[in-house]
């Protein structure tokens, strides 16, 4: 919507063009757009490029009231005791978009992020056109210090909250629908990596889907993914192999709670030297599946 309204133009490196110097498009940008959004994941903190060179100059230009730097929690990683750590992130409490139950909720969350910091380098309310934001009647640090100063918080605003059996089954619905989604990608992505390999995905109906491996024309690895049925009280299942059987299985993932989120939770029995009692987002989940799919399939 803030685009439609045209109040933000964006740009990202994925516009660079054929034949375009990729670090001069990049250090143009990252020099002279008003908002920049940080999309932090375990590989943002390991990426050299984003961590040492875009994310360093961004905050530099962030702390001298050149631009706003807005960090978006992707995924789970340590990112408080980075150099952006002490600011603002989106969504709210940090809390990772991947571990929401409802994802678009998240996002909305971000945008209405990047409305504030536009009203807040403009002076406006944020419904203007873009024009009416390209020349400031307050330059950026000082907008930011009497929105800073107008709205002076706490950061420590965390309650224990509670989820009903019904946030619980929904939760379950939306994991099953994203790691079915991700298996599907996955299988994909496989083959066009690796000549000779193709994947194979087959939904079966709601609650079950077949992933399939092939190599060379020959099966190499199969699973089943269902939800629902009657072993160990329901929750996500995985056979090896293809099975429309709904009472056995090989690993199992159900819905846990804390005081803060829902989250999976493995039975174990495809832990092997790993965390035990791990609260799995819903990545961390597909790609726990995963693993039990491919890792035989790459050893042999």
């Amino acid at each position: 919507m803030l685009k439609r309204q045209g109040v933000i133009e964006t740009w990202h490196d994925r516009r660079i063009g054929a034949g375009e110097n990729i670090d001069l498009a990049i250090d143009a940008h990252i020099n002279s757009d008003e908002i920049i959004l940080l999309l932090v994941s375990p590989d943002f903190i390991a990426s050299d490029y984003c961590y040492e060179i875009e994310m360093k100059r961004a905050m530099e230009r962030h702390e001298a009231g050149e631009a706003v730097v807005i960090p978006v929690i992707l995924r789970a990683c340590d990112w408080h005791l980075a150099p952006f750590g002490k600011l603002s992130a989106t969504p709210r409490d940090g809390k990772p978009i991947t571990q929401w139950p409802d994802v678009d909720e998240a996002f909305l969350q971000v945008a209405k992020a990047v409305r504030v910091a536009v009203v807040g380098l403009s002076g406006k309310d944020g419904n203007e056109p873009a024009e009416a934001f390209t020349t400031p009647t307050q330059t950026p640090a000082l907008a930011l210090s009497v929105v800073d100063v107008a709205s002076p918080r706490s950061s420590n605003l965390r309650l224990a909250k509670s989820f009903a059996q019904k946030d619980k089954d929904q939760f379950q619905a939306e994991a099953f629908d994203f790691i079915a989604r991700f298996f599907e990608n996955s299988l994909d992505e496989l083959g066009q990596r690796n000549p000779g390999v193709e994947g194979a995905f087959r939904r079966v109906d709601a609650n079950r889907f077949f992933a399939t491996i092939y190599k060379h024309g020959k099966d190499a690895a199969r699973c089943t993914i269902y939800m629902g049925g009657g072993a160990f009280g329901g929750g996500i299942n995985y056979i090896q192999g293809h099975s429309s059987d709904s009472n056995s299985l090989n690993e199992s993932l159900s819905v846990k709670s804390d005081d803060q989120a829902l989250y999976l939770r493995p039975m174990g029995m495809g832990l092997v030297g790993a965390e035990r009692d791990p609260k799995l987002s819903l990545e961390g989940g597909a790609e726990f599946f995963w693993g039990m799919l491919i890792q035989p399939f790459q050893q042999g």
